[in-house]
């Protein structure tokens, strides 16, 4: 059962990969690695990437929790069906809708301040940590999805390897990425 989640959440990373790539991709590109040499930028670019594999990974946990409570009571079928129509719901509702959600927008405007902060000012290794770490926590619908099945999975222990399985299928292409990102014109990344 552990190996099928973890493929499961893995095929949803690699699948969804070019989802990051349009999403993710500034912060990553933004990376001050580029004038470093070769074995420090894939450390740092590594580093990155296990902040966000971190985070994903707490979002299992903390969803698992919350699973399992329905896994317990055997509602998690029924918490599945619920989690793809609420999920598809909030998708659509935030095209079409120009409310916000305060508590949402708070939290999102500060990581997005705190991720400023940190590309600006001077980078220690633990820095490109906190920066895929915050990077983690920001809206993303292909999170989403993924929180969805990690919801169902059972534990808080698969949700959480569920979640870094996801983590680990997008590591690939974001990495690649931020190793190439100098050679990927502005107008390709558009069209990512």
């Amino acid at each position: 059962m552990i190996a099928g989640l973890l493929i499961a959440g893995f095929t949803i990373g690699i699948v969804g990969s070019f989802h990051c790539v349009g999403m993710c991709g500034p912060i990553a590109l933004s990376l001050p690695v580029y004038d470093v040499s070769t074995w420090k930028k894939i450390l740092f670019i590594t580093l990155y990437n296990l902040g966000r594999i971190s985070a994903y990974a707490l979002l299992g946990a903390i969803f698992g929790l919350v699973g399992l409570q329905f896994f317990i009571g055997g509602y998690q079928q029924i918490l599945s069906m619920s989690l793809g129509v609420l999920i598809l719901l909030f998708l659509i509702f935030s095209k079409f809708s120009s409310q916000n959600i305060p508590i949402v927008n708070s939290f999102t405007n500060f990581i997005k301040k705190t991720l400023g902060y940190l590309l600006r000012n001077d980078k220690k290794f633990y820095t490109y940590i906190l920066i895929g770490f915050l990077n983690g926590f920001l809206p993303c619908g292909l999170v989403y999805v993924a929180i969805a099945g990690a919801v169902a999975s059972g534990s808080i222990v698969n949700s959480a390897l569920f979640m870094a399985a996801f983590g680990l299928g997008t590591f690939p292409i974001m990495f690649t990425v931020t190793v190439l990102g100098k050679f990927i014109s502005v107008q390709l990344r558009n069209q990512m």
